[in-house]
């Protein structure tokens, strides 16, 4: 059987995926030219270009991938699996990869700064898809031996703090923009039911922002002067290459890892959903080409790792097929590529997707707790804090920068005594907060279950990551706080601790035997 190549479901699937995708591409011109300082030519003639490549790429090779299922199985209802831009991984990279090569190079002019950082960023999308690619070979094993409320308590932590929280205070600065769509996708989310004529909340949100935005004037749409041009993709191996030598990139890693193995992970549970859903797909190719189309997106300028999105079982009810996917990478290579990406964002303010984006947050969130034991609930709410603490940092640091105070050591010891905020101890689990936030809850989760000598073994695992500052490794510098990869950088008492905890969680596994 030959699946048709579109139908009525497919119109609301394109619907719902491309008004998504298009919140991603709003939030990266916002981040990128607001809080990284890229000029135009970089963003929209380097990175949205590699965007529509990865998407290309994505969107074509799993539209393919179900009329494949559906002529080897005989049937017309099978339905791609939705894919695009990573929304996690924004924030991650923007915040904790790129914006400390930018604070870091603050003795250089500020184009080479925005060079570096971009640099940054390449490196570490490039790195993720071969992570992501290696996924086929080694996620099922750290599914195996990881619980899965400590995986998704790290994503779910960057959820809250670094994505949440950002758009819910755009949200309240332009309530007529942003507060009455996010109460559309509210409605129509939280209570199941769709809105009139079928419209999807998400593109009413936009439409009904960008309204509001244009009849009150209101501030928000961005002034971009890059002219009218083609922007066809360009390698950017040379930059690429160079971000591996960037002296700033060494304390990213952590980020990167943790990242690209959530990933894999969450790719690996979305194939579980389709294959529950009736969609069974091939694991190997999925994630292979998961990893390709971000290995793509870096090769051809995008900071930005791709991936297979959750809800799959929602696009197949709403009758989306292979179509929608398709569609989706042809709408955003015939929008980027002819140069009409600087009018998009010209015209349509980030703040009237915002509630997509908190949506996006809530369901990152309440997955961590749906899709796990209810028991282990606990061990997810202790993985929540080091992600807390991270982007208490990244605030007060980010406002001091704001207001032209340095936050070196002496700003920051003042700080720490007026007693309003302890930072130096936020400091220590801002560094490499992914990392502790999945040892904190799967050391929770074996606790719950009664199992101590796994437990001390994360404790233990804990104390001799921290010796080497591979977690709560900092170090202040004249410019601020990096995290720090070396012998001690974490002090002596955090390692000692840990192994302390560790043997206490021995000795009760041994009387509870």
């Amino acid at each position: 059987m030959r699946q048709p190549w579109f139908v009525r479901g497919d119109l609301d699937g394109f619907f719902g995926l491309a008004v998504d995708n298009l919140v991603q591409i709003l939030l990266i011109v916002a981040l990128t030219r607001g809080l990284l300082h890229f000029p135009d030519a970089l963003v929209f003639g380097r990175i949205l270009p590699g965007i529509a490549m990865s998407l290309l790429v994505g969107n074509f090779y799993y539209g393919w991938q179900a009329r494949v299922l559906a002529a080897r199985t005989g049937r017309e209802d099978v339905t791609a699996l939705p894919f695009g831009i990573n929304t996690p991984s924004i924030f991650a990279y923007v915040f904790l990869v790129m914006l400390p090569v930018w604070i870091g190079s603050s003795d250089l002019p500020t184009a080479e700064r925005a060079e570096r950082a971009w640099q940054a960023g390449l490196t570490a999308c490039f790195l993720s898809g071969i992570i992501e690619a290696a996924g086929a070979l080694v996620g099922e094993r750290i599914r195996k031996h990881t619980p899965r409320a400590a995986l998704l308590s790290a994503l779910s932590g960057i959820a809250l703090a670094f994505i949440a929280m950002d758009f819910l205070f755009r949200i309240y600065a332009h309530p007529l923009v942003g507060l009455i769509g996010f109460g559309f996708v509210l409605g129509h989310y939280m209570s199941g039911r769709s809105l009139p004529f079928g419209i999807p909340a998400g593109l009413l949100a936009v439409l009904l922002g960008t309204f509001a935005a244009w009849i009150f004037k209101d501030p928000t749409l961005p002034v971009i002067s890059i002219p009218w041009g083609f922007a066809l993709p360009e390698s950017s191996l040379t930059a690429l290459l160079a971000g591996f030598g960037l002296p700033g990139l060494g304390s990213a890693w952590t980020v990167i890892l943790s990242m690209g193995l959530l990933n894999v992970l969450g790719t690996l549970q979305n194939i579980e959903s389709a294959e529950a859903a009736g969609d069974a797909y091939p694991v190997p190719a999925t994630m292979l080409i998961n990893g390709l189309a971000t290995g793509v997106a870096a090769c051809f300028g995008s900071c930005f790792p791709t991936t297979v999105y959750i809800g799959h079982p929602g696009w197949k009810a709403m009758g989306a097929r292979s179509g929608y996917s398709i569609a989706n990478g042809l709408f955003w290579a015939a929008v980027i590529l002819p140069g009409f990406a600087p009018l998009l964002a010209r015209s349509v303010p980030v703040e009237a997707g915002a509630g997509i984006v908190v949506w996006i947050a809530i369901v990152i969130t309440a997955q961590a707790f749906q899709a796990t034991p209810a028991r282990h609930a606990p061990a997810i709410a202790l993985g929540f804090f080091p992600a807390l603490a991270a982007w208490g940092v990244v605030i007060v640091t980010g406002a001091l920068r704001a207001v032209d105070i340095i936050p070196d050591a002496k700003n920051l010891s003042r700080i720490d005594g007026s007693g309003a905020f302890v930072i130096s101890g936020a400091l220590h689990l801002w560094a490499g907060f992914l990392f502790t936030s999945t040892l904190w809850a799967a050391l929770g989760c074996d606790l719950i279950d009664r199992k101590f000598k796994a437990a001390a073994g994360w404790a233990t695992l804990a104390a001799v990551l921290s010796c080497f500052g591979l977690i709560h490794g900092v170090r202040i510098t004249p410019v601020g706080p990096v995290e720090t990869l070396a012998l001690g950088a974490a002090g002596w008492e955090i390692p000692a601790s840990y192994a302390v905890i560790a043997l206490v969680f021995l000795l009760q596994g041994r009387r509870a035997a």
